[in-house]
């Protein structure tokens, strides 16, 4: 029933989306210069997105310079090692991103939803391939009523829907409203979601022995994905990676 719901939203949005293009011109998702298609990018705020190509830190989805050899980590996975296992990212974090990753979660611009999700399903094609459940970041439940959907939902069901992953966004539960990450530093973001996450006990089974991909729309310090990662594997899953869309660089 679930995955039925879920099934007709997408269905009832992408409707949608058609119906607006054949009446209202379709603009650029970030500078709303007139574009081909809905959720496209002009050429200008296309060539403004840093892509990463690889090679890639295995563990944070950084690219390197050089070709480090398959598996290699970066000088930060070394000295502050994540609890996921593997990171992935599209493309790195800047003005031209912020404004792609604000326009769906502020500005209610669901069209950038399969663009998004097509260029972290390439990005991570390796992460999607070995997964047996998506799981995305969830929000807690006063944030969700407020803000109406979870992008990191959104974009975990077109993953799966373009993979055939399946997606339960029910599986990790943010049990504490926390405050905005926004303006804090690497310790203090740690601290303020430590124990904001819970799998709920009737969800267990359905990530015991798996492999979790766990899908957010940024990455930042990965306090976050961290905590999220920690309380998954304690429930039983043995192996979580994570995919987002922008990755916010901390240094090599």
């Amino acid at each position: 029933m679930r995955n039925t719901v879920n099934d007709i939203a997408r269905a009832g949005r992408r409707f949608a989306t058609d119906l607006l293009d054949m009446v209202v011109p379709v603009s650029c998702s970030v500078c709303a210069r007139p574009v081909s298609g809905a959720g496209g990018l002009c050429a200008v705020c296309w060539a403004g997105l840093e892509i990463i190509s690889r090679p890639v830190c295995d563990a944070y989805g950084t690219p390197f310079v050089y070709d480090e050899g398959e598996g290699a980590v970066s000088p930060r996975a070394i000295a502050n090692p994540p609890a996921w296992d593997r990171a992935r990212g599209a493309v790195m974090f800047n003005d031209c991103s912020q404004q792609l990753v604000h326009a769906l979660k502020y500005r209610d611009r669901h069209e950038v939803i399969r663009p998004m999700a097509r260029m972290m399903g390439h990005a991570g094609r390796d992460v999607v391939s070995s997964a047996d459940v998506i799981v995305p970041v969830p929000l807690h439940r006063w944030r969700l009523w407020f803000r109406r959907y979870n992008q990191a939902s959104l974009l975990g069901a077109e993953i799966g829907e373009i993979s055939g992953v399946s997606m339960q966004s029910d599986v990790l539960a943010r049990t504490r409203n926390t405050r905005s990450q926004v303006g804090l530093g690497e310790a203090q973001r740690g601290r303020n979601v430590k124990g904001a996450f819970a799998v709920p006990e009737t969800r267990i089974p359905v990530i015991l022995g798996q492999r979790i991909l766990l899908v957010d729309d940024v990455l930042t310090s990965g306090a976050t994905a961290n905590e999220c990662a920690t309380v998954l594997k304690r429930a039983g899953a043995v192996h979580v990676d994570v995919l987002v869309f922008a990755l916010v660089s901390q240094g090599s």
